[in-house]
């Protein structure tokens, strides 16, 4: 029997996608630009505020296994990082979502991931909150980490205890 590698992937944190100036962004960037080619704003602006990145990760033999744990700093209700602007100070491991990132093997970012997605050839679902002009669509469609059930890192001793099969992650 082979023992299992593991080591703890880091959190991610984003903010609200809406709070962002919508109107400095070009309509329907995502579907003109490359990731490469978005300014700031707009790479912000892809961000579908669902919190799933949020969610502590496992590397178990070189396969990422996403758990129901989530960073202390991220808000349950709101499914936003309550520390965003401060998040690298207050968590030294949380993760920058750069390009690097989103083509990192293996992927730690959800199935869902509006910058996965993209790189990947794939447009934006109907929910994603460009596409709907509502922050709350993500939401009502069941895409985000509201209502679900998941605990505070800051509860948890054996985080393989809490390794999750959702079908989003």
């Amino acid at each position: 029997m082979t023992t299992a590698k593991k080591h703890y992937v880091v959190t991610i944190a984003r903010r609200d996608p809406a709070a962002e100036a919508k109107e400095t962004a070009e309509p329907f960037f995502w579907k003109k630009k490359k990731l490469e080619e978005m300014n700031p704003t707009e790479w912000e602006l892809l961000c579908d505020g669902c919190g799933k990145c949020c969610l502590n990760k496992l590397d178990i033999d070189g396969k990422i296994c996403f758990t129901c744990v989530r960073c202390r700093f991220l808000d349950a209700k709101s499914c936003l990082c309550r520390i965003y602007e401060n998040r690298f100070a207050k968590v030294p491991d949380c993760r920058l979502v750069d390009l690097r990132a989103v083509r990192e093997k293996p992927r730690f970012l959800p199935k869902t991931c509006a910058y996965w997605l993209l790189d990947n050839g794939y447009d934006l679902p109907s929910w994603h909150p460009l596409v709907s002009g509502d922050r709350e669509s993500v939401h009502r469609a069941g895409q985000s980490l509201r209502g679900r059930l998941i605990i505070s890192e800051s509860e948890v001793k054996h985080y393989e205890d809490y390794i999750v099969d959702w079908q989003d992650v």
